[in-house]
């Protein structure tokens, strides 16, 4: 099946990849190796004749396993082209769609469907042909209905809805409870599986649903799914699908023949993966637990500091639901229109924003309904304008959160400049249907929900909205404290999008980012310096918001002028008049406030890197950094269009290359390849000149070192450059501690955040990830028994909380701080020393041990206490 063109130039391929440095996995896996140059040049000529699983048959390895042998044999960085990375990407994302579907089937249908029905059932309705039929119909209506195939919801809705149809086809001595009685409730009302003759079906199906919906909503409750949504793509999705595919034969049910026709047919033209096979579990589509692990495995520490979250393990689609399911339980108590509150601070603006605010509004709904319609599907539409609702219902929670705290820091209540700034509006809108956008969009992977994108991800809103990356960094911060019943993951969701705005999004052509620092660099009368206040050594810690951001420039510096500071959300006629000779234009908070997160974000980026390449030559770092910063903060047109990780990556090797450090671009891009949410396109595609993109090496030679060279060489001089300062590094403002800490006073004796079964926040429930066996978790060394045991550790507890009222009375002495877990020797603790009697129990042990901590941890929280209070008072 392949070409002439393909053979050849694969060959060539093959015998480049069989002659390079370390390429004995080449010459052991001679076939497959041989499969995937075939492959790589096949995508890169634009010339694949094949499907990708005839590829994976004829080399008879897993999809997992072509995978990982494919970022194997890519040695040297330049066999595999970004152009191939992208539908590995694509192949990947849908096989783990498919994959967790397939398992969710067939446990679902396991639920509803009796083994072994009496004897007088029909050959044709037993349990393996059910499952043909369903698995086939599914994926049929998936790829003539959905335009994107890496959507796990909208995937899952569409699958219960074929589940639903076919249900209610069933005869109900097939079923299991409570499906059997609704089928049975139907059959006496009506039996919809004997229509009459000349009833047009796409009326009958719609009555049917309409007449009775039992069996849909017990999919929906099983499965914790929103009814109106799976409702709304069974109308006006899958009956379309149904009536114009010709597939269902009189008895209302598809003939196998012809939608394996039409799935071959599909099939062949995607060139991709045969999910009929899943129904065979065929190997090449069982997952290799040691490939999949070693392909999806990402640092879960993006720096020293960050904590390690601990989560347990959940079904994709169960993952999904429940983060779906949380955040409608927070929108519960929300509306869709601005609240009273709102309307007050509406009414008490100079200039009242209500209307221009609710014609945003409905003005985004028509703009995102059309969108989402041209991404997901034309018979989604309505799915998109359901979604584009929740966002709006957040939006102005938010919203209302926000002025509050507004009010609270600067005691005025006119926010007149901030609520009629449409930027501002236009931002906070995006990251709420951002925020539902990516709780829908939940990807089918096991790794990390930020290493994998959908069509749908971020920054697919910006496009949406119209609306520029810097302008929408403004509002996260803010946003994630305003909200804080976030979900930890959709915090570092937020997180991980201000993250991408710094690091790439932020310094594309056309952004206001540069405006601000050519206007500061005219401010100043410098040239070498974008904002005097970002030095890397100031601490990022700041009592900025939103409105500080959004109304910037909005710190004045220091003038002889009279008068109050200048409010950011002071109303025009209450500001202050300054004459124009004394006032200096103002400073840029945003860009100030930027560039400290950048410094922040690339000081973590290269400690992380340096770690893995040089920690051998320790002296190196600050040099490099100096560099690094000089760079973002003088030659930032560098920057234009391209990476913060390609100016670390070439910052790194030129001063290695001027101390004579043995280290390559090819170990370079090898450990940045290492990292959390990187990407190989950042290392093999660099913009060179317009329209023009090479290699790093490349860009290195022609393009940085071009205008750093005198900068660089000055490193191996007697007189280098004045280091910069290491940046501060703070805990994430975003994240709080999961980390199980062990206990001071005990023996291999761990502490974990509460897990309840239930988060409470602003008086709704949500639920949180914990299985049944899991919400209790009890365990001192021997097991209980009886109820005597708690009731001894409530009295050792309250014992403990006399104590340290009477300590604090009399002014006891500061508690030793809790050190993280440690494994220590039985029968002694590393943090004091303590030793246990042998003649005491284990529980008794226990037993003193927690009392101890209780006590200890107490009197550190209120000595903390009192130290904040001191703080403030100075």
């Amino acid at each position: 099946k392949v070409s002439e063109s393909v053979r050849e130039k694969a060959w060539k391929t093959y015998e480049s990849l069989s002659a390079a440095d370390g390429a004995l996995a080449c010459n052991t896996k001679k076939k497959e190796t041989w499969g995937v140059c075939i492959f790589i040049v096949a995508v890169d000529l634009d010339e694949v004749t094949f499907t990708f699983t005839e590829l994976l048959k004829s080399i008879n390895i897993s999809v997992c396993t072509f995978f990982q042998f494919l970022k194997e044999v890519d040695v040297n960085m330049d066999t595999v082209s970004t152009k191939v990375d992208s539908t590995v990407s694509r192949l990947k994302k849908k096989y783990d769609v498919l994959f967790a579907l397939y398992h969710k089937f067939e446990r679902t249908c396991g639920l509803i469907y009796l083994e072994q029905p009496s004897s007088e059932i029909s050959a044709e309705l037993s349990s393996v042909l059910v499952l043909k039929n369903y698995w086939i119909t599914f994926l049929l209506a998936k790829g003539k209905v959905l335009q994107v195939e890496d959507d796990l919801v909208i995937s899952f809705q569409l699958l219960l809805c074929v589940l639903d149809y076919f249900i209610k086809l069933s005869p109900p001595a097939v079923l299991k409870e409570p499906y059997k009685s609704s089928v049975s409730a139907v059959a006496v009302n009506g039996s919809a599986r004997t229509p009459r003759r000349g009833q047009n079906r796409s009326s009958r199906t719609a009555k049917q649903l309409d007449t009775d919906t039992k069996i849909i909503e017990i999919l929906c409750k099983e499965h914790d799914c929103n009814l109106d949504e799976v409702k709304n793509v069974y109308f006006t999705s899958f009956i379309p699908f149904l009536n114009s595919a010709g597939i269902v034969a009189s008895n209302g049910l598809p003939e196998v023949e012809v939608i394996l026709k039409q799935y071959d047919e599909l099939y062949v033209k995607n060139k991709d993966i045969d999910a009929r096979l899943f129904l065979n579990h065929d190997e090449t589509l069982q997952p290799n637990v040691i490939a999949c692990s070693q392909l999806e495995r990402t640092p879960l520490k993006s720096n020293p500091d960050e904590e390690i979250n601990i989560t347990l393990p959940q079904t994709p689609v169960r993952a999904a639901m429940n983060n779906i399911q949380q955040l409608i339980m927070i929108l519960n108590s929300a509306t869709d229109k601005p609240s009273d509150i709102l309307i007050k601070y509406f009414n008490n603006c100079t200039v009242n924003p209500k209307d221009s605010i609710l014609k945003r509004v409905e003005s985004f709904d028509h703009i995102f309904k059309k969108k989402f319609a041209e991404a997901v599907g034309q018979g989604w539409a309505e799915i998109g304008s359901q979604r584009y609702k929740l966002g709006v219902r957040l939006y102005y929670r938010v919203m209302e959160s926000m002025l509050k705290s507004e009010e609270e820091r600067l005691s005025v209540q006119n926010f007149s400049k901030l609520l009629n700034d449409n930027i501002f509006h236009t931002s906070l809108l995006a990251c709420a249907v951002e925020v539902v956008m990516a709780t829908y969009g939940r990807n089918a992977s096991q790794s990390d929900s930020t290493s994998s994108e959908t069509d749908l991800s971020f920054p697919w809103i910006l496009n949406v909205f119209d609306l520029k990356a810097f302008d929408f960094y403004k509002v996260i911060e803010s946003f994630i404290r305003a909200e804080p019943s976030l979900t930890r993951e959709m915090i570092k969701h937020l997180e991980h999008c201000e993250h991408r705005i710094m690091e790439s999004l932020a310094w594309q052509s056309g952004s206001p980012l540069f405006d601000l620092i050519k206007q500061s660099k005219e401010r100043e009368g410098q040239t070498d310096q974008p904002e005097p206040t970002s030095t890397p050594s100031t601490p990022s810690q700041h009592n900025h918001t939103a409105a500080d951001l959004y109304l910037s420039p909005v710190k004045s510096p220091k003038k002889k002028a009279s008068g109050p500071p200048l409010s950011a959300t002071s109303p025009p006629d209450v500001q202050p008049a300054v004459t124009p000779q004394t006032q200096k234009p103002q400073k840029s908070t945003s860009l100030s406030l930027f560039y400290k997160k950048v410094y922040l974000l690339a000081y973590r980026r290269l400690h992380t890197l340096f770690l893995h390449l040089l920690s051998e030559h320790p002296d190196l770092e600050p040099l490099i950094w100096t560099l690094f910063q000089h760079t973002l903060q003088n030659e930032y047109e560098l920057m234009r269009d391209r990476h913060l990780d390609q100016i670390m990556m070439c910052s790194m090797y030129g001063i290695c290359k001027v101390k004579n450090v043995d280290l390559r671009f090819k170990m370079i891009v090898s450990a940045y390849k290492e990292l959390c949410n990187t990407n190989q396109e950042t290392f093999k595609r660099v913009l060179i000149r317009e329209e023009q993109y090479d290699s790093i090496i490349v860009f290195y030679n022609l393009v940085f070192m071009q205008k750093l060279k005198t900068n660089i060489l000055q490193y191996a001089s007697s007189r280098p450059p004045t280091l910069s300062p290491i940046p501060h590094i703070p805990r994430s403002p975003y994240q709080f501690s999961n980390s199980p800490r062990r206990v001071p006073a005990g023996n291999n004796i761990y502490i974990s955040p509460l897990k309840s079964p239930y988060k409470f926040s602003d008086g709704f429930q949500s639920p949180t990830k914990m299985t049944p066996r899991s919400r209790i978790l009890v365990s001192i060394g021997e097991s209980f028994g009886t109820s005597e045991k708690f009731q001894k550790i409530n009295q050792m507890m309250c014992n403990s909380e006399c104590q340290l009222k009477r300590s604090a009375e009399v002014g006891a002495a500061a508690p030793k701080p809790l050190k993280r877990l440690r494994f220590d020797i039985e029968g002694t603790d590393e943090a004091d020393g303590s030793k246990h009697l042998p003649q005491e129990s284990k529980f008794q042990q226990k037993l003193a041990e927690m009392t101890s901590t209780r006590t200890r941890m107490q009197k550190q929280k209120l000595n903390d206490g009192n130290d904040t209070s001191a703080s403030e008072e100075k």
